[in-house]
């Protein structure tokens, strides 16, 4: 990195050679530095290092215009001020923004976990391996605040039937336009940022809803413990059953480690149930060996930089598939409910984005009270009817004083940070 006035002085040849030798370094590094060339030329080039940007001097010499953007982890360069297509990148929370069940603490799969929203870690055999959201706490890369972590937790030997994933599960409504399954499939890039303690060769697949079709895909981390985007290019099915439906359409895994049955020959589609390609690296295979994702994206045709979206849009995106109402604070309402006993009483509440499917419920520190006389921690809560837009529940709940038809309110419990109410459409 260099930059010169290009202006020779009159000096001895040897002084000479070095000024032409420095002023030939700042040109075919296009003046690279931290700070713009204190000397300046209309059409002149300064690449910026701060910004990672390709700049270019104006006609009238007076301003700097953006040419590129440069990414120097996926050694790529976009068009500066170009649009990334909204919609265009079929996975959900691929930045790892969204953490709506553990607000970013360490989960270890028994059998399923989700470390996000809409990924889950998965294990054959429990306790192998931990998932969080920025796990370990290294600096993501450059443009994003979050990733996901795996640490293996000890040096395990798969078995030749096991596997142990991070992956998604994309709704057959969102790829029907991909055309898998006939003779217009679509061909579809994806990519990626990964950071491991581990090198070599490591594996994935995409699947369909039966598991009957995969495409194992295989890439490289060549240094340990650095950041770098992966992008994959996969021809479009024209095999196999692929949903179209609000079911599973496309499954994309991230293999932590796969026995031999379930592993098969990377780069093409295969009839049976295959995780990775084979030979991969095993992540749970060495001890607290780690394994970071961030910036996944499934996309149409070539990739392009990753697309951000707001959190609020990306929020919404995964409340279709999970919401949960966490209640901080006293008393703070869920909804409004009717007693139907001194034990049982009816609630009912409308969801803050339609969901998938008809939801399951799980609940955690709520009561039903009047904020007069009394309160009645709720001890059960089964479901009576429920659709993608609301749902309404019968809860059980100690004795109530009050009238059995009181109306009343579903609430956190008194002086509690950890009450919540929760919904699962998951696919």
């Amino acid at each position: 990195m260099s930059q010169h006035d290009y202006v020779i002085a009159n000096q001895t040849f040897p002084a000479t050679r070095t000024d032409l030798n420095n002023a030939f370094g700042a040109i075919v590094s296009q003046n690279s530095g931290a700070t713009a060339p204190s000397t300046t030329y209309a059409y002149q080039l300064w690449y910026d290092t701060t910004a990672n940007k390709l700049k270019q001097r104006n006609a009238d010499n007076d301003a700097w215009i953006d040419l590129f953007d440069v990414d120097q982890v996926a050694d790529t360069a976009t068009a500066a001020g170009a649009v990334v297509p909204a919609g265009s990148n079929l996975i959900i929370n691929g930045a790892c923004v969204i953490d709506q069940r553990n607000a970013g603490a360490s989960v270890t799969p028994n059998l399923l976990a989700y470390p996000v929203d809409r990924t889950f870690g998965f294990g054959s055999v429990t306790g192998k391996f931990s998932c969080q959201q920025n796990s370990g706490s290294v600096t993501p890369p450059v443009g994003f605040l979050n990733y996901i972590g795996a640490v293996s937790l000890s040096a395990y030997s798969v078995g030749s039937s096991e596997q142990y994933i991070f992956g998604q599960p994309i709704e057959g409504l969102n790829v029907a336009h991909l055309g898998w399954g006939t003779s217009s499939a679509a061909t579809v890039t994806l990519s990626f940022y990964v950071r491991s303690s581990l090198t070599g060769t490591f594996g994935g697949a995409l699947q369909n809803s039966a598991f009957d079709r995969s495409y194992p895909f295989s890439y490289t981390i060549s240094t340990a413990n650095t950041w770098e985007r992966i992008s994959i290019i996969i021809v479009g099915d024209t095999s196999g059953t692929w949903l179209k439906t609000n079911g599973v359409g496309i499954r994309v895994g991230f293999s932590l480690g796969a026995g031999s049955s379930v592993s098969g020959t990377a780069g093409a589609w295969a009839s049976g149930n295959f995780v990775s390609a084979t030979g991969a690296t095993s992540v749970v295979g060495t001890n607290a060996a780690t394994l970071y994702i961030t910036g996944v994206q499934l996309e149409v045709g070539e990739a392009t930089p990753f697309e951000h979206r707001f959190y609020g849009d990306e929020l919404a995106r995964c409340d279709r598939y999970f919401q949960s109402y966490d209640l901080s604070g006293s008393y703070v309402g869920l909804c409004a409910a009717q007693c139907a006993s001194s034990t049982e009483s009816l609630a009912a509440m409308t969801f803050r984005t339609p969901m998938r499917a008809s939801p399951s419920m799980s609940f955690n520190n709520l009561v039903l009270t009047d904020r007069i006389g009394y309160d009645s921690d709720v001890s059960q809560c089964a479901v009576q009817g429920s659709s993608s837009g609301g749902v309404s529940w019968r809860s059980v709940h100690a004795s109530n004083s009050g009238s059995a038809h009181d109306a009343q309110h579903i609430t956190s419990k008194n002086n509690t940070t950890d009450a919540y109410a929760r919904f699962d459409a998951e696919l």
